[in-house]
């Protein structure tokens, strides 16, 4: 049975203050290829990653695939999410983990435990999450913020990384993991990010602060006006 990597023996939970995120290769070009779920859920659930990371002070990378090529620019939501991000140029490795300058990037941050997600999933996000790993990182790799072009690559993908040893999760479990409780006081702000994984999210928050706003204004309800 797999056991995940680089844990010795300890729950493989993420630490955030150990923690860095590599987003990689979410351009636009890319996305064109995703067939394992709506596009724009996975352009969602990418840029919450960045907001959770901001939200957490967490170290960022992102890099990109021959960005002036077909396979286009990183969507412009990652870096709008996490202004602090370090963008790393590749010099056209296909792994990102090849390019010594997004390695060193990682090692830089001072952290041994990684977040990662990219498109497309068997290559962009398995290439560096595998080799993280051989590299004595603890890896939790995010699958449905990473896509690609069938549900069956997803499938072998996860199976793959997992006899590595990457711990799978998805993005709603990286929230919930790193946000730790709702008695802080950015907890609004973590409310947005599950409107981002979840939209009818939305729906439940509106009515909540509705309910507020009635008993501190001592609203009188329509049901019981004469």
């Amino acid at each position: 049975m797999s056991v995940p990597a680089n844990f010795n023996g300890q729950p493989p939970f993420i630490d955030p203050n150990d923690t860095a995120m590599l987003l990689i290769d979410h351009q636009s070009g890319l996305f064109q290829t995703v067939k394992d779920m709506e596009m724009t859920v996975l352009r969602k659930h990418a840029t919450a990653l960045a907001r959770m990371a901001t939200l957490c002070k967490m170290p960022v990378i992102t890099t990109a695939s021959v960005p002036q090529g077909p396979n286009g620019p990183l969507i412009p939501e990652i870096h709008e999410s996490a202004p602090h991000a370090q963008y790393v140029a590749r010099t056209g490795q296909i792994n990102a983990w090849d390019n010594p300058a997004f390695v060193e990037a990682v090692k830089a941050t001072g952290r041994k435990t990684l977040i990662i997600a990219g498109t497309v999933t068997s290559v962009c996000m398995a290439f560096p999450a595998i080799s993280a790993v051989q590299d004595g990182y603890k890896v939790f790799a995010v699958i449905d913020a990473s896509g690609t072009y069938s549900k069956m690559a997803q499938e072998i993908t996860l199976a793959r990384i997992v006899q590595a040893g990457v711990v799978p999760v998805d993005t709603a479990a990286v929230a919930s993991e790193l946000q730790k409780t709702w008695h802080r006081p950015d907890a609004q702000e973590w409310a947005k990010v599950y409107e981002m994984v979840f939209p009818p999210y939305q729906l439940l928050i509106e009515s909540y602060i509705k309910a507020q706003d009635v008993l501190k204004n001592n609203e009188q309800l329509d049901s019981e006006r004469t």
